[in-house]
């Protein structure tokens, strides 16, 4: 027993000190890891910053071709009407008059 008692605690201390590297090992690991991820994203937001000018003059180019054919396609739908219109009360003065 006193063998024990001697012998476990140093078998304790060795374990603690193996865990205590392999943590120190892992810490050191991830680090490495997010300071490589941090490279990683600065690039893809660099990027995305030379790119965004493109997408906001590709958007307000779509905005001004919808606002002139939406207006283009407003006006012959008014014309057609207008058209059918004036058959409509041709139709209906003729029809009044007989």
């Amino acid at each position: 027993m006193e063998f024990l008692s001697q012998f476990l605690p140093i078998i304790i201390y060795f374990l603690l000190i193996i865990i205590i590297i392999v943590g120190i090992v892992l810490g050191i690991k991830l680090i490495i890891t997010i300071d490589k991820v941090l490279k990683v994203v600065e690039d893809v937001e660099e990027k995305i910053e030379r790119v965004t000018p493109i997408f906001n003059t590709i958007t307000a180019v779509s905005d001004k071709l919808t606002n002139i054919f939406t207006s283009v396609f407003d006006s012959i739908q008014n014309f057609v009407l207008k058209l059918f219109l004036r058959n409509r009360d041709k139709e209906s003065e003729s029809d009044l008059d007989e």
